[in-house]
């Protein structure tokens, strides 16, 4: 049973479009990641400043346009929180990452095989 050159062209149409969407999920994802990583490394690095300093010095956090006046283990306990949810942010955008490359590449071998069939066909 062959298929009709209509309906291969619509269902190649609706892969490509799969592909192109995983393309620019592909795109997005990463650019999300980078962006987490960068705010994961000012935390740490935040972080290992606020270490090196003395118990006694005043640190202050910004509360939109002023700032709070935090002991500094309470200002480290927020950063240990923040890099910890970052951690599990960029692990789960890691994991939609490679779900998309995935998605993409099945989507690219589907568009492939159709090809070859419908040239095959011929």
């Amino acid at each position: 049973m062959s298929i009709s050159n209509e309906a291969l062209q619509k269902l190649l149409r609706e892969v490509e479009t799969q592909a192109i969407a995983s393309q620019q999920q592909i795109a997005l994802t990463r650019t999300q990641q980078a962006a987490k990583q960068r705010e994961m490394r000012m935390a740490q690095l935040t972080r290992t400043e606020i270490l090196s300093l003395p118990a006694d010095t005043n640190v202050y956090e910004g509360v939109g346009k002023m700032f709070i006046s935090l002991p500094v283990t309470e200002m480290k306990g927020k950063l240990e929180t923040q890099i910890k949810e970052l951690e599990g942010d960029v692990d789960s955008l890691g994991k939609r990452l490679h779900y998309l490359e995935v998605s993409q590449k099945n989507s690219k071998d589907q568009i492939d095989r159709m090809l070859r069939g419908g040239v095959n066909a011929s």
